[in-house]
């Protein structure tokens, strides 16, 4: 797990030594182990290593015996499959990311096709002058690239990337505020472009060339299987899963937040590691909410695990939010950044370099409420889900929605896809990558932490996707089979309990400093260009109740301030929206 850039010129000249020192220095905090680079004619590869396999000989880039270099950040859980699949072959390292440079050489273009992991790959083909890009099917790992007029630039992440003092894309910035996340490919900040997930370009004289896409989900209608079946073959790929997510050559643990999916995890990985299991949880001070870190510690002590609650405190809300929204460079307003910002620190000082976490599992299993919805007979009275936006009436917020119902037409589009399938299709396509895969990975990278998803594998994503929408959810119930299967497997953890969420009570806290917060947030420039003073205020008011709006309001006013007015973000909220204001 590492961050990668990179820079390809036009004209064929060396990349400027100054651009190439700014590159690495942006994306310096995602590898503190160590850097590589290579500078090849108009190309140069840059990286920075988090060392989790290889710990001796992995650095990059790595090389092919035809000149190709690669640098990757990632995990290729089928490393030792792909060595092995490759006998003969002139390895020099035991990196997991070595086999993908040769799996270039021999089959091109769709190499990443072979791999199974998560990761963001640049290869550069020294014998065509060409760079290629390759990013995991679910988007687990980021990727990002500008053209300009003599180059083409990429990074691990978009801060690395911008202008300073460029405008903000207005229809981004309003799906920003409206649905928490922005859709596509386009970023909120101009010329900036994700390769989306599953994506591989190719660029030749430092413009995009080719592109070709590989699925995250099978084709294809629901399949027919029998109960007992789907439940033996569940278990086989989530051991499956879990057991190649733990292959590390550095100490390893989980976030177990209480629920299905983190329970789930634990059961797995006790049986899969075959020692104690290193937990974190995260819960809240003063309640309001729900806070499930206390069954947390409950079941890893089940588990024989060691167990290390974090506390978040209001005073902690109000010291680290600055930093934490300066960390989330592609902005996502989930309250959840909190709890995970914390997490992956505490995790660094617990001495983890990586942690297995739950994402994935209620996008494939069908978790949420409106997958229930959509097998109620009133469904076709029910809105299409995200039909209002955290703002309803801000007439100035418009085009917030177009992304989005691309995606669910695009998701609707493979014949003999149900309509369950399709909404789950449209969350795994937007909602995961661009909210809560971004808010994992840059959570954690700032402090040098690897968060590992195991629901997203494809082998075991082959599966559940495609089994009957009855195995997934029925009216009262999200996510049945594998409800089904933790009642058998860890019948303490509670898999019939009603889902609580993972979200700190910052409307509480916001609340109780509402008069406070109202005018110094309403007064950011970024803010102040959309609401009026009194719709700010109003939802400060309200916080307490609904706090999603001022949540909303307060994390934009302070991404602003850091990534569109370039203010230090190591004051309080205070102090940070106050220098805003001067």
């Amino acid at each position: 797990m590492c961050g990668i850039a990179g820079v390809m010129t036009r004209d064929g000249s060396p990349p400027d030594p100054a651009l190439l020192e700014r590159l690495l220095g942006a994306i310096a905090h995602r590898g503190p182990d160590g850097q590589g680079r290579t500078v090849r004619g108009g190309v140069a590869l840059l990286h920075a290593r988090l060392a989790i396999i290889d710990l001796d000989t992995g650095a990059q880039p790595l090389y092919g015996p035809e000149g190709s270099a690669l640098i990757a950040n990632g995990e290729i859980y089928n490393n030792p499959e792909l060595r092995a699949a490759m006998p003969g072959t002139p390895f020099r390292t035991r990196s997991d990311c070595e086999p993908a440079v040769f799996l270039y050489e021999r089959d091109g273009e769709r190499f990443a096709t072979a791999l199974r992991g998560m990761y963001a790959i640049a290869v550069h083909d020294r014998r065509r002058n060409r760079l290629l890009l390759a990013r995991d099917p679910f988007g687990i790992k980021p990727l990002y690239y500008t053209e300009t007029e003599g180059q083409f630039l990429f990074a691990s992440e978009p801060a690395a990337l911008r202008v300073p003092g460029a405008a903000l894309e207005s229809r981004q910035r309003a799906e920003l505020l409206q649905l928490k996340f922005t859709t596509g490919a386009d970023t909120i900040f101009p010329g900036i472009r994700r390769v989306l997930p599953g994506e591989t370009l190719v660029v030749e004289g430092a413009r995009v060339v080719a592109r070709h896409r590989q699925p995250a989900l099978p084709a294809g209608k629901p399949f027919a299987l029998r109960h007992k079946a789907a439940l033996e073959r569940l278990e086989r790929e989530l051991l499956d899963s879990v057991a190649v997510h733990l292959r590390s050559d550095v100490p390893y643990g989980l976030f177990l937040s209480g629920g299905i999916d983190s329970s789930a995890l634990l059961a797995l990985m006790t049986r899969a590691a075959g020692t104690r299991v290193r937990v974190l949880t995260c819960g809240w001070e003063g309640g309001g909410v729900p806070d499930e870190s206390f069954e947390a510690e409950r079941l890893a002590r089940l588990m024989g695990a060691d167990c290390h609650r974090v506390e978040m405190r209001r005073r902690d809300f109000w010291e680290l939010a600055p930093r934490i929204a300066a960390a989330i460079d592609d902005p996502t307003a989930d309250a959840a950044v909190l709890p995970t910002w914390m997490l992956g620190r505490a995790a660094r000082a617990d001495g983890l370099k990586v942690t297995l976490c739950g994402e994935g599992a209620d996008e494939l299993f069908a978790g949420y409420a409106r997958y229930r919805r959509q097998r109620t007979p009133w469904r076709l009275l029910s809105r299409p889900p995200r039909s209002r936006g955290v703002f309803e009436k801000t007439g100035t917020l418009a085009g917030w929605r177009d992304g989005l119902a691309a995606a669910e037409a695009e998701a609707a589009g493979p014949r003999g896809r149900t309509a369950l399938q399709a909404m789950q299709a449209a969350d795994i396509a937007e909602w995961l990558p661009n909210d809560l895969l971004g808010k994992l990975d840059r959570c954690l990278m700032v402090h040098g932490v690897e968060g590992r998803t195991p629901f997203l594998d494809l082998p075991l994503a082959d599966f559940v996707f495609r089994l009957p929408d009855g195995m997934k959810t029925s009216f009262r119930y999200g996510k049945l089979l594998l409800r089904q299967w933790l009642a058998r497997a860890f019948p303490e953890a509670g898999a019939y309990a009603r889902k609580k969420g993972f979200k700190p009570p910052v409307g509480a806290w916001m609340a109780a400093e509402a008069k406070r917060l109202g005018p110094l947030v309403a007064a950011e420039p970024g803010v102040a260009e959309v609401f009026s003073p009194e719709q700010v205020q109003a939802a400060f008011d309200a916080a307490a109740k609904a706090p999603q709006p001022a949540w909303s309001l307060l994390f934009y006013a302070l991404w602003h301030c850091r990534h569109a007015l370039g203010l230090d973000c190591d004051g309080d909220i205070g102090a940070v929206l106050a220098a805003a204001r001067a």
